[in-house]
């Protein structure tokens, strides 16, 4: 039948079109759709649903009579009226429209006699349902019909139930395709000549009833209408450009998918992609017909085909889908093995339930079993694996914890997955940086498809992770770089060195887009290449009294792929640009420890406004530059270790002061080595202080949780306080060589003593009456962890529950230049691996 049907459908030459209720029921829409059924090759069959919500408002007036409610019924109905006259209004005048608005009164009058009985009996049954629903199209059909032969183009309304044939089920009939067939066939032939617009969504049964095809029924009905013409082409015509590449309200960034597999879209359709039914691809395999998705607002745009090739390029994948609304259904075993296997059981129990199951992970002899279902089925698939649990239940060989909801059953789809590697691993990855934490992990046979069930609450960056993880080749990343100090000046010099090598070895296509500094701004779209930063930005006229504004520079900035706004700067106030930035999708790598160390309300507003934003702030280098600190903390919390104490030299700048001071190097001259190196702040007095530490300390301290503030860090400075109040940096180093001597001499006497000079943070979350921050100098032991350090290396140790023998500890340089600016660039590198950009 294959290839009878194959060589009808090839010199058929029908085209079939198919028009969505948003395309035809939203103002000015409508003359769009006339022109393009105009300007089509004939023959030329359109299938239409009914206008805007007039479905949902017959539902909606369906059930009011069931209530009894004779005001809602007549108000609904009343929207249906409304809508149709609007509409119609737009394309039709005089007495074509008043024609019109006879026949929406002709159709609407039985359904209103039929609401009637409804109200009476106080139940409208499914079938009832069917037929009240079924004038929905009937209304779009008449109302398109005549619009196209006012233009001039003969056209026919045609009501499906003429032909399509069906069996007795309400609300999602099965088609009898031979039956259907046949009647088309006594049909068709009255068609030369004229566009028949054919009812979406309803049929009739075999013994005459009005029936409906389910979700998406006006797809179907074009498909299967194309498979009965013999067409080789449907065009589904509605408001979105094409399958995308996930569901636009979640990814900003999502685009329409060009080609896709008949597969392909079966696994998407599966995994929660709206756009069109299982059902709907069934005749297109039979045909081998291919599908556009084509949106009737961008007529121009080329859309989604779906076909039997699908894209050529196998290494694309297609779509990211959010199934929501759902429940996680656990089996867990409490014995090493079973006295029966309970996969088999468990599945056989929900379907005698009729209970839906999504997906889940078991096998014949899995000891424990996972298992998506629908929310509102949760608590009753719950007591039905209880029930048919009961006797290793009672045993103790199993438990049924209660239901875990709501849950997203995440799904990247690809016909290609199964013949490349760690594509799953690629998935997760994503997933686990950003802190999603994974409920259930489920893949299937096809291979086309991996999914994985988590939190409602991580749904939109569950989604827009592995969208970004896997829609593009290459990232492009623009960075405004506010600052060009010693860590700015670096990290410009590191992106000129490395740019080829991001591009080859990471996909990352790295653009430096502006530079900002105290007094110029430089901005340039296309970018500027880094070697030649600091001239360009010489050339700019600098401001005048004011630093620039760095706020159009944003909203220019925003308009860009993967747009990053990099602060290198120790400024004051640039809390309040972050949250600019974060307003326009931009995200934020930051060296400024300053906006993380504002009061406590400020900080968690800021992180709010980035995650509401679903944008990234990223930090490491605000503790111990280019070391791990903060991410090996996260790390530590993520998995569920408890902190019971921090320490260490937190300041690169501190320890090789300290350690110059121990080789007998005068205060002052540490102190000016120090800064010539670039280790330490601006003003060294910040690092002398403590208030640098301070800050550190801090930051770490509320990555636990803990609610301080910086006034709560107990600090003693390296030198006496009366010295600190020098705001000249110069002024301040002169006044240090009148400690030289005293320092020294202390020095000594804690080497003669077996001790080492150091600068410690030590953060106690546990300590009696409330968490304790401290820092200052101290003597340490030989034993001591930081006795060790040398140079302007800094050591944090983490002593957890896992760790409370021998504590986790990062080590190696602390400050410099180079190894912070190696650190921010780091932190844009782990942007770019989980965020991806516009195409």
């Amino acid at each position: 039948m294959g290839s009878e049907h194959s060589q009808r459908a090839e010199s058929s030459g029908w085209r079939v079109y198919k028009f969505g209720g948003s395309s035809l029921g939203t103002p000015g829409r409508l003359p769009r759709v006339l022109s393009l059924i105009t300007e089509a090759h004939r023959p030329l069959a359109v299938v239409v649903s009914a206008l805007g919500d007039t479905t949902d408002w017959l539902i909606s007036a369906a059930q009011a009579a069931a209530r009894g409610d004779t005001a809602g019924t007549d108000a609904d109905l009343a929207r249906v009226r409304s809508l149709a006259r609007s509409i119609a209004g737009t394309v039709l005048e005089g007495s074509v429209l008043s024609a019109q608005d006879l026949t929406v009164e002709q159709l609407l009058a039985p359904i209103e006699r039929l609401l009637t009985g409804v109200g009476l009996t106080r139940e409208c049954t499914p079938a009832t349902l069917d037929e009240v629903v079924s004038v929905g199209e009937r209304i779009s059909s008449e109302l398109v019909a005549r619009a196209l032969t006012a233009r001039g183009v003969p056209a026919q309304a045609v009501d499906a139930r003429t032909f399509f044939v069906t069996d007795e089920t309400a609300g999602a009939a099965r088609v009898d395709i031979e039956a259907s067939r046949a009647k088309l066939a006594s049909l068709a032939p009255g068609w030369k000549g004229v566009v028949p617009v054919i009812t979406g969504f309803i049929a009739r049964s075999h013994q005459g009833r009005t029936t409906t095809l389910g979700r998406n029924g006006s797809d179907y009905t074009a498909t299967l209408l194309s498979w009965l013409l013999g067409a080789r082409q449907v065009t589904v015509w509605t408001d979105v450009p094409g399958v995308m590449t996930a569901d636009p309200a979640l990814v900003g960034d999502a685009y329409p998918v060009p080609r896709m597999t008949y597969a392909e879209a079966l696994e998407l359709a599966h995994f929660g992609t709206r756009m069109f039914h299982p059902r709907t691809m069934i005749p297109l395999l039979e045909s081998g017909a291919a599908l556009h998705i084509r949106s009737t607002t961008e007529p121009e745009a080329p859309g989604t085909c779906i076909d039997a090739e699908g894209n050529p390029d196998p290494h694309r994948p297609t779509s990211v889908t959010s199934l929501e609304r759902l429940a996680l259904l656990h089996v867990e075993s409490l014995r090493p093995t079973l006295s029966e296997p309970l996969g088999h059981r468990v599945l056989q129990a929900l379907e005698a339930a009729r209970i839906t199951v999504w997906g889940g992970t078991l096998s014949a002899l899995a000891p424990s079993i996972s298992l998506v279902v629908p929310q509102a089925q949760a608590q009753r698939a719950h007591a039905v694996l209880e029930a048919a649990l009961q006797g290793e239940r009672d045993r103790q060989e199993v438990r049924v914890p209660p239901p875990h909801a709501p849950v997203t059953l995440v799904t990247l789809v690809a016909e290609s997955m199964g013949h490349r590697p760690n594509v799953a691993g690629r998935f997760f990855h994503a997933l686990g940086s950003v802190g999603v934490n994974v409920r259930a992990i489920l893949q299937g046979a096809s291979s086309r498809s991996v999914s994985c069930a988590v939190d409602a609450e991580d749904t939109a960056v569950a989604v827009r992770t592995v969208h970004s993880a896997f829609n593009l080749t290459e990232t492009e990343i623009n960075v405004l770089l506010v600052g060009k100090g010693t860590v700015g000046g670096r990290l410009l010099a590191q992106l000129a060195e490395n740019a080829k090598a991001l591009k080859a070895r990471h996909g990352v296509a790295l653009r430096l887009v502006g530079l900002v500094d105290s007094q110029r701004a430089l901005f340039e779209p296309a970018g500027v290449p880094p070697a030649e930063a600091l001239e360009r930005l010489a050339e700019v006229s600098p401001s005048r009294g004011a630093p620039p504004d760095v706020v159009p520079l944003l909203e220019r900035l925003s308009r860009l792929s993967v747009p990053v706004l990099v602060d290198c700067t120790a400024a004051d106030g640039m809390e309040t640009l972050y949250a600019a930035a974060f307003r326009r999708g931009i995200h934020v790598v930051a060296a400024n420890k300053k906006p993380l160390a504002r009061p406590w309300k400020e900080r968690e507003s800021l992180l709010t406004q980035a995650r509401e934003h679903f944008r990234a702030w990223h930090y490491e280098t605000t503790v111990g530059a280019s070391l791990p600190v903060i991410e090996t903390l996260k790390n530590l919390v993520r998995t569920g270790d408890h902190v019971e104490r921090i320490e260490g030299c937190f300041s690169g700048s501190l320890g090789s002061i300290c350690h110059a001071l121990t080789e007998g190097v005068p205060l002052s001259q540490a102190v000016r080595t120090a800064r010539a190196n670039g280790y330490t702040e601006p003003h060294p007095r910040d690092d002398l202080s403590g208030l640098d530490v301070a800050r550190k300390a801090l930051i770490l301290a509320r990555e636990l949780g803990l609610e301080l503030e910086l006034e709560d860090v107990a600090v003693e400075p390296l030198v006496p306080r009366e010295y600190l109040r020098e705001d000249d940096p110069d002024a301040f180093l002169r006044a240090l060589s009148s400690l030289d001597t005293d320092v020294s001499a202390q020095v000594s006497r804690y080497r003669a003593a077996g001790r080492s000079l150091r600068y410690l943070a030590q953060i106690l979350p546990n300590a009696p009456g409330g968490p304790r921050v401290k820092v200052g100098p101290v003597a340490v032991e030989a034993t001591h962890p930081a006795t060790g350090l040398k140079g302007a290396e800094a050591m944090v140790s983490f002593f957890t529950e896992r760790y409370r023998e021998y504590p986790l500890i990062v080590r190696g340089a602390g400050a410099g230049g180079d190894v912070t600016a190696a650190g921010v660039l780091a932190d844009i590198l782990r942007l770019a691996q989980n965020v991806r950009g516009r195409r």
